[in-house]
């Protein structure tokens, strides 16, 4: 078997198995590209003719097994023909990989997702690394298809319609012990053990994984059609079928031919293709390719911040710190006093309690976030971040105190969300240092942060800022400082276009009526009730004030009148979500992405 591939390299043990490692060349991840995909097929060949003692599939990349399929290629399908050839040449492949007559394992360490997921269940086994970044799921939902190769049937057959169905319509992923649990791999081992436990299940063909009898009788005819009607009510409660239909195309797909896994499998092949080559699609690669740009701005070598310093323990400090202690550095918040520290910590730990669950895990975090309203440990900081009010002189004196306490390879940020970076920078013994790193609230789910810098900033600081950024999970968007940087700029207009048109006498249900019907997670009014009138008032304010335009009169009024929402009285229906000096609101899936956004 000839080993002259550039993204795959084969060795055979004294056992005869072999191992197929896939490197694929010029990328620091592994994907299923047209070039790898045609170099599996040759392999595969060989494989047929001369059939070894057992089949292994292995990464020889650090960071994870396989990513998926290349999106970039996606965006080269110009119609349903071409992704037809596409798509069932890859069913073909991986329908031969589960016909080997020798045992074939994927062995998974890191990532296993979407394509790299759907070639792993055409194994006979699966081996995962257990370790906290293993990631297994289908997440093909977020760019607006379903699994295509082969994987809903396979995932199903493997562990059940309920479970399956539930992990590839959220488009979730899951760690080794819990896919282990479910049967999605046949093992979660150490990495000590992982080529020991791939050989030992090869060489004993031990028995396969099978979902129970309950799971099985889900997927029986006359359950199908209740458990769909169930599920697409609940997507009903999430999102919109009109911008998002793969969820259901995915269950319609399994409600007509998931008693038969040939025609389950026919049936997708049509199914991917109509999606892939839809509107929707489209914009949801092109933002997920967006997405992939905005990580790519944050690679800095040699750069890993440990200690981050937050001063403020408001809503909006402290959980920027809670969120920087729960993707493990060490973080120090502090305020005026331990009193003011002490509700950020409380969210902390209900924060850290529902996403680690485990108590040892969430101990281990709470360990990681110390109060500190004295700054003793400012000096020793990473990154400092200044998340206090919204006013200049208050900013500079803080700064001015820090600027001198800190090294010289400490990011120094500002959360600011309306101040011109300017105006505080040109206080400092350094304006060049000064970023303004700019979160959304809430903070554990707003994946945006703005990277915000003056004409003052050194390119060096914003790189740094937003290498920081993609060290805690975050995408950083350069913006110059300029009024309401780029997300307010684009988000106060329209909230205030909503407030001209109740002034219109257009009744508030119907404005959010439409804006929802076009794909926006809230309505308008609503949004602008979440964040409280008086918020909308003052960026509006200072936006018209900088850029023109006016303030509708009924937003004065109504804030004059102590009216902080203009359909619900006083109070805010979401107080978690409120942040004074910040526009902000909570946005499922990828909001009005599966629009057209290209204006």
């Amino acid at each position: 078997m000839t080993n002259q591939y550039k993204n795959w390299h084969l060795e055979t043990d004294d056992n005869n198995i072999v191992w197929c490692h896939l490197d694929k060349q010029d990328s620091s991840t592994n994907v299923l590209s047209a070039d790898v995909l045609a170099e599996f097929e040759q392999i595969i060949s060989g494989v047929e003719i001369k059939i070894p003692q057992g089949f292994i599939i292995l990464s020889d990349k650090s960071n994870g097994f396989i990513a998926g399929a290349d999106v970039v290629e996606f965006t080269t399908i110009k119609d349903e023909q071409q992704a037809l050839e596409l798509v069932q040449g890859v069913h073909t492949l991986f329908n031969r990989l589960e016909a080997l007559t020798c045992p074939t394992l994927s062995l998974i360490n890191g990532f296993c997702l979407g394509g790299g997921l759907e070639l792993a269940l055409a194994c006979r086994y699966r081996v995962a690394l257990d370790d906290p970044k293993t990631r297994l799921g289908l997440p093909e939902v977020l760019l607006g298809i379903h699994p295509g190769f082969g994987g809903s049937m396979r995932m199903i057959r493997q562990i059940g319609p309920i479970q399956a169905m539930q992990l590839m319509l959220a488009g979730r992923s899951i760690d080794a012990k819990r896919a282990a649990k479910l049967g999605l791999v046949d093992r979660a081992v150490a990495a000590r053990q992982l080529k020991k436990a791939a050989e030992s299940i090869i060489l004993k063909q031990a028995a396969r994984s099978r979902p129970g009898l309950l799971q099985r009788l889900m997927n029986a005819g006359f359950v199908r059609p209740l458990l769909a009607n169930y599920m697409r009510k609940q997507l009903n409660k999430r999102i919109n079928a009109e911008h998002y239909p793969a969820p259901y195309a995915l269950i319609e797909l399994w409600e007509k031919h998931g008693g038969s896994s040939r025609k389950m499998l026919d049936a997708e092949i049509k199914s991917v293709v109509r999606l892939i080559t839809s509107d929707n699609s489209r914009n949801l690669v092109r933002v997920f390719l967006l997405q992939d740009r905005l990580k790519s701005l944050g690679k800095l070598k040699g750069f890993k911040p440990q200690h981050v310093h937050v001063v403020g323990a408001g809503v909006m400090g402290g959980d920027i710190a809670s969120w920087c202690a729960f993707k493990g550095l060490n973080v120090t918040l502090q305020d005026r006093a331990p009193e003011y520290i002490a509700p950020a910590i409380k969210r902390a730990h209900k924060l850290f309690k529902k996403r680690l669950k485990l108590p040892r895990l969430v101990t281990a975090a709470m360990d990681r976030l110390l109060p500190d309203h004295k700054a003793l440990a400012v000096n020793k900081a990473d990154v400092v971040i200044e998340a206090i009010i919204e006013n200049t002189e208050a900013k500079i004196d803080l700064f001015k105190q820090i600027e001198s306490r800190i090294g010289p390879d400490t990011i120094l940020a500002s959360n600011t969300s309306s101040i011109p970076l300017d105006e505080i920078s040109q206080h400092l013994a350094q304006p060049e240092r000064l970023t303004g790193i700019h979160f959304f609230n809430p903070v554990s789910q707003m994946q945006l942060v703005e990277i915000v810098y003056s004409e003052n900033t050194a390119a060096e600081w914003i790189t740094k800022s937003a290498s920081f950024c993609r060290t805690i999970d975050r995408l950083p968007l350069p913006v110059k400082s300029s009024p309401g940087f780029l997300v307010n700029r684009i988000l106060t207009p329209y909230l205030l276009e909503a407030v001209v048109m109740l002034e219109e006498g257009i009744p508030a249900a119907t404005v959010d009526k439409v804006a929802k019907q076009f794909g926006m997670p809230m309505g308008p009014v609503m949004l602008a009730d979440t964040v409280g009138l008086d918020i909308c008032l003052s960026v509006g304010e200072v936006l018209s004030e900088k850029l023109g335009g006016a303030v509708p009169g009924i937003l004065r009024a109504k804030v004059g009148q102590g009216h902080l929402a203009l359909e619900r009285g006083p109070h805010r229906p979401h107080p978690d979500l409120y942040h004074r000096g910040e526009l902000c609101v909570r946005m499922p899936f990828n909001a009005f992405a599966a629009r057209d956004t290209r204006a």
